[in-house]
């Protein structure tokens, strides 16, 4: 169905955009291929840099910016600015609003009407009697005279627009018009359709980098993984995992059974040479103070009924039981 299709479409077609289709085609594809491959690999890395680099960078600038800028602006807005405004209105209320209403409503506007009387009658009434008995009269003159000038001039204007129009139309239009029809407008037809031709090759070479950028890309994920990912991988399975388990199995694990052990032992030995400190400093206090009286006994009877197991640990049995 395409073949049909880009046939007809051929058969519609003139023989210069058959002849210029395959020449332009060709050295764009060979143009757009290297560009391709370089926007597919800056858009890959931009990528992986916007997901690993540039948002987490992001996140973190804007958790600064708002708690160096933000947070403080907002603790001073409110807990400042906000009070302060409050009072210095409350302050201007008091000394400024009050004082001057009450001077208006008392003072300036009893002047004001006062003002207004006296302007009335010095000033409104002269100005009304002027202007209905000298300044009417005087301008409807004007206007009868200045609507005459006006007829005579517009009849003036209108015949130099018409012969300047008439001058303009056979001087500049006509000639511009036949230019316009019988040479740029077939020059212009020529060049949309080299235009049209240059868009369409460029889009079909940009399609075919982008096939040919996405088979190297594969070519060379698949050459990587093959000569760097499966050796490793192998070299892991095969070689450090069995080592690795042979070294947990024959030196690891028997150093830290020792350590243990070794632990343990000391621990003991601490354990009963403190339980041996303690009972000599109690028979040395008892030797040179006396004895305690009930609470002495009790202690006698504690250490007597004290037995050190072998492994260090101090465990104490009645005197009935034994």
């Amino acid at each position: 169905m395409d073949l049909e299709k880009s046939r007809e479409e051929q058969a519609g077609e003139g023989c210069l955009v058959v002849a210029l289709r395959m020449p332009v085609r060709v050295v764009a594809l060979v143009l757009v291929v290297p560009v391709r491959m370089v926007w597919d690999t800056l858009v890959v890395a931009g990528r992986f840099l916007n997901g690993r680099v540039f948002r987490p960078v992001g996140r973190a600038l804007a958790w600064v910016g708002r708690a160096v800028f933000v947070w403080p602006f907002v603790a001073l807005w409110r807990w400042v600015l906000v009070p302060l405004g409050a009072a210095l209105r409350w302050l201007g209320l008091v000394l400024v609003v009050v004082p001057a209403g009450w001077l208006y409503r008392r003072v300036l506007t009893p002047f004001g009407h006062a003002l207004a009387w006296l302007g009335h009658r010095l000033l409104v009434v002269p100005s009304v009697w002027l202007y209905r008995w000298v300044l009417t009269p005087v301008g409807h003159a004007l206007a009868w005279c200045g609507r005459g000038v006006f007829a005579v001039t517009s009849l003036l204007v209108a015949g130099i627009a018409t012969a300047l129009y008439w001058t303009a139309r056979v001087l500049v239009v006509w000639p511009a018009a036949a230019v316009w029809r019988w040479v740029l407008a077939p020059v212009g037809r020529v060049l949309a359709v080299v235009a049209r031709e240059v868009g369409a090759a460029l889009g079909h070479a940009w399609r075919v980098a982008g096939y040919v950028s996405l088979a190297v890309g594969r070519a060379l994920a698949a050459l990587f993984r093959w000569t760097v990912v499966e050796p490793a991988r192998w070299v892991y399975r095969t070689v450090l995992t069995p080592v690795g388990h042979a070294v947990r199995d024959a030196v690891l694990r028997p150093v830290a059974n020792a350590a243990r052990s070794v632990g343990r032992i000391t621990r003991d030995a601490l354990h009963s040479v403190r339980l041996t400190v303690r009972q000599v400093r109690q028979d040395v206090r008892r030797a040179l103070l006396g004895g305690p009286g009930t609470a002495g006994k009790r202690d006698d009877q504690a250490v007597k009924g004290a037995v050190v197991s072998p492994g260090g640990r101090d465990e104490r049995i009645p005197l009935s039981k034994r």
